[in-house]
């Protein structure tokens, strides 16, 4: 299944707050759809998918990709699901929406794309990148790129800055310090029930 490009707060409405996806508000609160206001008891299957559904619309993931990540979270050593954030949260195109280069994932992901975006002094246009610890990440030199991300540091999607991050706005440079700690992932999320919902595909 190809990445999703439809309405966003209409899953925003039905999944909860996606920081990554979109930095609107639904004026309804309830789900979308004719049966949206009728709650209804939700199966243990049914509480797992929603889960996994948000890690796959906030970070903008086809099923595919997801699972690939489950199967290399599977292989670290210790908690899986503490590694599958991590992997998730260490792409290139997260990391550019967490130094507040881009209002949202997508945007991040379209700006990598466009080869803006630097890594070692280097062009890298592969939003699923993964950074390491000690990378710098930049603006490619030029005006175009500079005055896009200028704009875009006016109104960043999350306010406060990861402490695995770092940015320095004046030379518009963000560097990679270490692996990001649970504690600052934005999305709401339990990961435990993302892993049991794939444990007999992965």
């Amino acid at each position: 299944m190809s990445r999703y490009r439809g309405p966003r707060l209409r899953i925003v409405r039905r999944l909860g707050d996606l920081p990554g996806l979109t930095r609107k508000a639904p004026r309804r609160a309830y789900p979308p759809g004719q049966h949206g206001q009728a709650r209804k008891k939700r199966s243990e299957y049914a509480v797992r998918l929603e889960e996994k559904q948000k890690l796959r619309f906030n970070y903008g993931l086809s099923e595919r990709q997801l699972l690939g990540y489950v199967r290399k979270a599977r292989r670290k050593v210790g908690s899986t699901g503490e590694a599958l954030l991590q992997l998730l949260e260490m792409r290139l195109d997260n990391t550019i929406f967490r130094l507040g280069m881009a209002p949202t994932i997508p945007a991040a992901r379209q700006l990598v794309n466009h080869g803006h975006i630097t890594v070692n002094g280097r062009v890298v246009d592969i939003a699923s990148y993964q950074c390491r610890a000690g990378e710098a990440i930049g603006v490619r030199d030029n005006e175009r790129s500079r005055k896009m991300v200028e704009t875009n540091l006016l109104y960043p999607g999350l306010a406060n800055l990861p402490s695995h991050l770092e940015f320095d706005k004046a030379k518009m440079q963000g560097k990679v310090n270490s692996l990001i700690e649970r504690e600052w992932i934005a999305l709401q999320i339990n990961e435990l029930l993302v892993v049991e919902y794939y444990s007999r595909q992965a």
